[in-house]
């Protein structure tokens, strides 16, 4: 069983930073363009305090072994729900805990009246696209010039 807890960054910083870190690097294959590290834990101190719900660190047994980055963002004039990272460290991944990371997500976007949620991914990371195919997400447009597919998905 997993185990969601917001992100403390008293007790999470290294470890934020370090998944932040591997993300990057499995969608875009080097960390050229990563971007400051503090920038990254100011923002996520803003973010946790308006989602604290939404920035969580997922556990099992006790130990870290993922983050979710989940908010409601402004896209093209209207609000939806925006999921900035799913992350699982690598042993963990393609076993299926990817769904009780997309269940949790749809759980804490219940409860407004927006149905349709987005999120960026890199069109080289294709492990990433194969699991949001199958949850039924839809690519609606490339951004950055083409370094990112926005998919979209609908609860």
């Amino acid at each position: 069983m997993l185990d969601f807890k917001t992100i403390n960054l008293s007790k999470h910083r290294d470890v934020v930073i370090k998944f932040r870190r591997d993300s990057f690097l499995v969608s875009f294959g080097d960390l050229k363009g990563f971007g400051d590290e503090n920038e990254y834990v100011k923002r996520l101190e803003e973010k946790i305090d308006e989602f604290p719900n939404g920035f969580v660190m997922v556990e099992k047994e006790g130990e870290c072994i993922g983050q979710l980055e989940l908010s409601v963002k402004e896209y093209e004039g209207r609000k939806i729900r925006y999921v900035n990272l799913y992350y699982l460290v690598p042993e963990f991944r393609g076993n299926g805990i990817g769904k009780e990371l997309h269940q949790y997500a749809s759980n804490f976007f219940t409860g407004n009246d927006l149905n349709e949620f987005h999120l960026r991914v890199s069109p080289s990371n294709s492990a990433a696209l194969k699991f949001y195919h199958k949850l039924g997400m839809e690519k609606i447009g490339t951004e950055l010039d083409g370094k990112v597919i926005r998919l979209r998905g609908f609860l």
